[in-house]
């Protein structure tokens, strides 16, 4: 097991309380850590290619400012020579075309300064029970979440949450001992048919059968080259939502992880200038049973890939099927029956999803967005703190009993991802080992 990062903090150890957990509670104090395509929009020099041209975290967080549940806002990188084309491209993108929204934030490391340990400088400006959302290559999830969780900071990790079991199980044991919220970003819960799936499932009998299928272009390796197949992996990256809805499909049915095998392919992306080990195309296999009755087991598939063609129509292709011994449940959300033919466009005709984001201004020229899932996501996340600032860490338990993508409500799910990572590496079956809470891979 990788070493525990360990940082000084103050000897008070008791749970994290904001000067709001009065009778009113607070606007949140938000940091946003990474200011890349998913926070910004902002990629290369430029607005991102992808669909997400102005951003989902930072858009999100100004319009909760703008609504009176956010408060100060601040944003972290590891370059500070980036904020002015930052701003810049958030003021043209945003005030100018939703009504003067203010995206006016504190940013960290200075205009003239490279730091990539900027994120302690950011976090410690932060009061006890302020939050962070962290969108940062996936190797850096642990000891950003750390950091702040041993401040007393709420915590937004986008998926996955960490890439080990033993990272996860050490962030979960340190949000309990500081009394924070720390949230895993599986937007994916929030999709209106996905949402309704889940429910209809609880009704369709024993878990039987899950296959899914999750891509991007192969274009998107572009914006991710620096880290693709280094860092982490399409499975982790991608693989990481389906596996998310299976799991939180199934385990209220009983059922659990058991074991896994994976396989892979390579040869686009290494010809499109990605690291030699880079592979395109992760497939999982993942055996399931029921912890009541063993004798009853399923099968689950989740296949991931980000070089699919150019010119397919949709930014992703995202589609599943569950079976189980009463029904079966088909879902396929690259297209929504909304097509835009565009002379304008290299591929002539594209299949959009406002439904994750929307874009278009309301009939005041106000953001309309607020039930995009991307943005429910966040604001569940914003709410559950707020909660906890006002009620203490009883709360805690009460959001874990949700259903939330929780810290605890998603380990089967990293237990999964770092098991079909183990088995390409290793060319075996990696075993998962779950006894009353605790959880090892064997």
């Amino acid at each position: 097991m990788d070493a525990m990062p360990s940082h000084p903090v103050a000897s008070d150890s008791k749970p994290a309380e904001n000067a709001a957990s009065k009778a009113e509670v607070a606007p949140l104090d938000v940091l946003m850590v990474g200011t890349g395509e998913y926070t910004t929009g902002f990629v290369g020099g430029g607005a991102s290619g992808s669909d997400k041209k102005v951003g989902v975290v930072g858009l999100t967080m100004f319009d909760l400012r703008r609504r009176g549940k956010v408060g100060k806002l601040s944003m972290v990188g590891t370059s500070g020579q980036k904020y002015p084309a930052i701003r810049e491209h958030l003021q043209k993108n945003i005030t100018n075309v939703y009504n003067g929204l203010d995206t006016s934030f504190e940013s960290y490391p200075p205009n003239d300064t490279r730091d990539a340990n900027a994120y302690k400088t950011a976090i410690d400006a932060l009061a006890p029970g302020s939050a962070i959302t962290i969108f940062t290559p996936d190797t850096t999830h642990y000891p950003i979440a750390l950091y702040a969780i041993e401040r007393k900071i709420h915590v937004l990790i986008t998926k996955p949450a960490v890439k080990t079991l033993a990272h996860h199980l050490a962030l979960l044991e340190a949000a309990k001992k500081h009394g924070v919220f720390v949230y895993v970003e599986h937007h994916k819960r929030y999709d209106p048919a996905y949402a309704d799936a889940r429910f209809k499932a609880q009704k369709l009998g024993d878990f039987n059968y899950f296959y899914s299928y999750m891509s991007q272009p192969k274009s998107q390796l572009e914006t991710f080259k620096a880290w693709a197949g280094v860092d982490s992996d399409i499975s982790y990256y991608l693989n990481s939502h389906h596996i998310d809805i299976c799991e939180s499909m199934v385990q209220t049915l009983g059922y659990t992880p058991v074991k896994v095998s994976a396989s892979a392919s390579k040869g686009v992306a290494v010809s499109l200038g990605c690291d030699p080990i880079t592979e395109d195309t992760i497939s999982l296999l993942v055996h399931w049973v029921k912890k009541s009755d063993p004798s009853k087991q399923a099968t689950g598939v989740y296949t991931a890939s980000w070089t699919a063609p150019q010119k397919a129509g949709v930014h992703s292709n995202q589609y599943f099927h569950y079976m189980a011994s009463g029904g079966e449940i088909r879902i396929d959300q690259a297209k929504r029956g909304y097509d835009v033919a565009d002379d304008s466009l290299g591929n002539g005709l594209m299949w959009y999803n406002p439904f994750y984001m929307k874009y278009a201004p309301d009939e005041e020229g106000n953001f309309a967005g607020q039930g995009g899932y991307g943005y429910v996501s966040f604001e569940k996340f914003v709410d559950g703190c707020r909660m906890v600032n006002k009620e203490g860490v009883s709360a805690l338990e009460k959001l874990d009993g949700r259903g939330l993508p929780t810290l605890r409500n998603t380990v089967a799910t990293t237990a999964i991802l770092e098991a079909g990572r183990r088995a390409i590496d290793e060319g075996r079956e990696v075993g998962i080992k779950e006894v009353d809470g605790a959880w090892e891979l064997v």
